[in-house]
């Protein structure tokens, strides 16, 4: 690991921290070190890191503002590459948007609203970066990413580059071909709005951020919604009709006022909320026959 920082540093790909807590780079103010955290300094940076970690042989890991995600209380094994500032170029040509998977999601959102662009309304409350949102399809309010994402640059673990449209990345309910069949980073994101009405647009994204600020527990480390929503039923209401909300294990708890969120009240460690996900889990199945699946994304040594 030493040669392989020291080749990090000598090729200037970005800001370089050893066994770094993951605790400091999640929402949910969980998880324990990366052996190796790179922060690239620009897409170049990016294609340095991977090449160098390909050639020593090493695993990766890439992550974005750390929302959705819980690390495991072990870490990260090998080089965790978290996109943000260096990966977060913005253009807006009429209503076509190009724009970098570091950009934060809720910027991004609010910028365009003020310039009239209609169409990421629904993102006014999500956080997270660019990147992560069309990695996972994030949505809210009845749309997705998949509505706007017209391509997407992404890298592959073989340091392929490689544009894939909106069909190819295959999107479906909070997930895309990125996260199991072909994993990738995504550098860019072309996305097509709509023109709107300036203020009717920016009212719009303030009610979608008031409604979350008023119903989602944002108050308390959170990684956002734990599960999907086994539809046509809801996670959150199925969690409250057993009558979880406020259930704790260490310092994991349901939170009182969303069903479908788990805040870290303080101390809580990865397996606290492991195991507060499998007791719901094991709850809404006894009561309702009803599988639950993760949203969140379970990451780190096991």
């Amino acid at each position: 690991m030493e040669q392989l920082v020291k080749e990090l540093h000598e090729r200037n790909v970005g800001k370089i921290l050893v066994n770094e807590p993951l605790a400091r780079h999640t929402t949910m103010k969980i998880g324990g070190p990366a052996d190796i955290m790179v922060i690239p300094n620009s897409t170049e940076g990016v294609l340095n890191t991977l090449e160098l970690v390909k050639q020593h042989g090493t695993k990766w890991t890439a992550i974005g503002r750390g929302s959705n995600l819980l690390v495991s209380d072990k870490g990260i094994e090998g080089v965790v590459i978290k996109l943000g500032e260096g990966l977060d170029h913005l253009e807006v040509e009429g209503t076509k948007v190009s724009v970098e998977g570091g950009y934060p999601l809720i910027k991004l959102a609010t910028l365009l609203s003020r310039q009239g662009l209609a169409g990421l309304e629904f993102a006014g409350g999500i956080p997270g970066s660019v990147g992560g949102a069309v990695y996972m399809n994030a949505g809210a309010h009845k749309s997705d990413m998949s509505e706007i994402v017209t391509r997407a640059l992404v890298m592959f673990e073989n340091g392929d580059v490689e544009w894939l449209n909106n069909k190819e990345l295959e999107f479906s309910y909070r997930t895309s071909v990125l996260q199991k069949k072909r994993p990738g980073i995504v550098l860019k994101a072309e996305l097509q709005l709509q023109e709107g009405n300036r203020d009717e647009v920016f009212a719009r994204i303030q009610q979608n951020k008031d409604y979350r600020r008023d119903t989602q527990p944002w108050n308390y480390p959170c990684a956002g919604s734990i599960f999907r929503n086994p539809l046509p039923n809801y996670a959150g209401n199925l969690v409250e009709k057993a009558g979880l909300k406020g259930y704790k294990i260490g310092g994991a708890q349901i939170s009182p006022m969303h069903g479908n969120f788990i805040v870290n009240t303080g101390n809580a460690t990865a397996q606290d909320v492991l195991d507060l996900i499998a007791f719901i889990q094991r709850e809404i199945k006894e009561k309702f026959n009803v599988e639950m699946h993760t949203e969140v994304e379970i990451i780190g040594r096991q």
